[in-house]
């Protein structure tokens, strides 16, 4: 199918991995300035009452869950250019990996924040980090409850660079 010339001087899409011919492209950072950039998110993971009360009582078959989900997402954050196509490799500064158990809702919530010092932010290294920590989770449960469900993944801050300072409601 050809495109007519009033189409291909359509405007640039405010997507910006794509071209202004649609074409999807890793994003030329080289121009920006390194800065500190910062991202948190947060995601959950529920699970049956008794799976839970394995998590909290230590007693989950192959170890420590949260402490290997906690490498695990470390270790997420640090591949997320492996995973995600567009995304650039950044020299992560910090990452940390939090855990919360909520006894009444039956779910752990983790919290991740990853910094660097670039030319973009790390919004996707926290948000991978945070599904690789709850995938984890599953993973050293699933004898004990497959039916979890991993829910709610967000960004809930961004801070540095030029879009500025984000915050979720």
């Amino acid at each position: 199918m050809s495109v007519s010339s009033s189409e291909s001087s359509a405007p640039a899409s405010p997507l910006t991995h794509f071209d202004a011919q649609g074409q999807a492209h890793m994003v030329d950072v080289s121009a920006k300035p390194a800065t500190h950039r910062s991202a948190t998110a947060e995601g959950w993971i529920r699970m049956l009452p008794a799976t839970l009360a394995l998590i909290a009582g230590g007693q989950a078959k192959k170890g420590d869950v949260l402490g290997i989900a906690r490498i695990a997402a470390i270790q997420g954050a640090k591949r997320t250019a492996e995973l995600i196509p567009l995304c650039h490799p950044l020299p992560l500064t910090r990452v940390a990996a939090q855990f919360e158990l909520d006894s009444a809702g039956s779910r752990v919530r983790c919290e991740v924040t990853a910094e660097t010092v670039g030319p973009t932010g790390v919004e996707m290294e926290a948000l991978t980090a945070v599904q690789v920590a709850l995938l984890t989770i599953y993973d050293m449960c699933k004898a004990a409850d497959r039916g979890m469900v991993i829910e709610q993944v967000r960004l809930l801050e961004k801070l540095g660079g030029k879009s500025g300072h984000y915050r979720a409601d």
